[in-house]
């Protein structure tokens, strides 16, 4: 594996591959939060500190590596350039925080993808899963088998009475933030969305955009995540975000269905003339895009569109991102010339996909 292997490679396998209600949820994730007992919180430590944890995370993994995923890379953010580091961003392999602001940070990445383990970000060490698909059991269950084999190594920072120790108060008991990341253009179109936030957030949930905290939900797609991780279980807290996630589903389903009925062929225009959009277009924006395509992958989901997959328009929705684009091109690119790139790149893996 190499740095290249994860930069070039658009598709991670939560993404291309089919799970329980992947109609409208495209990806389940578990992250559990945790500290070594011997050291400062990446808010105070030092960098001795800071290289000290790095070290210890690389004598783990060359000794004792967890072998039940697959083969680990170790990634230094340090020595990662900064178009690099925005495109893992884009692939959710990293945070923003991450990337930003963590020089002594590092990664630990299996070769699928779906086990991102980060080191120094906001904690000392952030074990994420990801699973394609309503699979909030299978991504903690992967979570505490990682979790498991680190503690064997770890001293970890613990409190009998609070549970583990963070540097967010917020994520002090559990360590646990469980999400999902939902395609609702139904309870969009709908104008239902905006109501149902409100009742979301009274459960100790939250709603937030495509890439988490401070960022937008672009295409209609949103994750939902909890707040709460003291004084319950990490399964209780899976258990309680799957019942609301399962009646978005079933709210969503309904929404299609309402929409089906009642507005059939004003849907179908608008599916058709976003898909026309994307095959036509010589300049496009990230938003329009991601609408588009939002459109698009309803009209695969109602049966309007029979000859492009799901999964080219989850390929697309990272594949046009800004830090892709750059990637692709070699270099920095200003924001019209990245609207033009993005254009071809749509009209020419659609193209592709209907040659076949």
């Amino acid at each position: 594996m190499s740095l290249e292997r994860f930069i070039n490679q658009a598709m991670s396998s939560w993404m291309s591959e089919e799970g329980p209600d992947s109609d409208i949820v495209l990806s389940s994730r578990v992250r559990l939060a945790r500290n070594f007992e011997e050291y400062k919180f990446p808010t105070l430590f030092s960098t001795e500190e800071a290289q000290a944890i790095i070290l210890k995370m690389e004598e783990i993994l060359e000794y004792s590596g967890f072998k039940n995923f697959g083969p680990m890379e170790l990634l230094k953010i340090g020595e990662v350039q900064p178009l690099q580091k925005r495109v893992l961003v884009e692939k959710h392999l990293i945070s923003p925080n991450l990337a930003e602001e963590s020089p002594y940070g590092a990664v630990l990445l299996t070769e699928n993808e779906e086990v991102s383990i980060m080191i120094n970000e906001e904690d000392h060490i952030r074990i994420q899963c990801l699973f394609p698909g309503l699979q909030l059991t299978e991504a903690l269950a992967a979570a505490n088998e990682i979790d498991d084999w680190l503690e064997g190594h770890i001293q970890y920072a613990f409190n009998e009475k609070h549970g583990y120790l963070t540097s967010c108060p917020t994520n002090v008991g559990t360590g646990l933030r469980s999400s999902v990341m939902m395609h609702l253009p139904g309870l969009v179109l709908t104008q239902q969305f905006n109501r149902i936030i409100p009742a979301i957030n009274q459960l100790g949930l939250v709603v937030r955009g495509i890439y988490g905290e401070g960022s937008e939900a672009l295409g209609n797609i949103f994750q939902i995540s909890n707040q709460i991780t003291l004084g319950k279980s990490e399964e209780d807290i899976c258990n309680d975000l799957e019942g609301v996630v399962s009646q978005l589903i079933s709210q969503e389903r309904s929404a299609r269905e309402a929409l089906h009925k009642t507005s059939n062929i004003q849907l179908e225009d608008r599916v058709f003339r976003s898909y026309g959009v994307l095959e036509n277009s010589r300049i496009i924006e990230t938003k329009e895009a991601a609408r588009c395509l939002s459109d698009v992958r309803l009209g695969i989901d109602m049966g309007y569109i029979e000859n492009i997959s799901k999964s080219i328009l989850n390929e697309l929705m990272i594949l046009t991102q800004p830090g892709f684009l750059q990637q692709y091109a070699g270099g920095h690119l200003r924001p019209e010339e990245r609207d033009i790139r993005r254009a071809a790149l749509i009209r020419e893996r659609l193209k592709m996909e209907q040659a076949k």
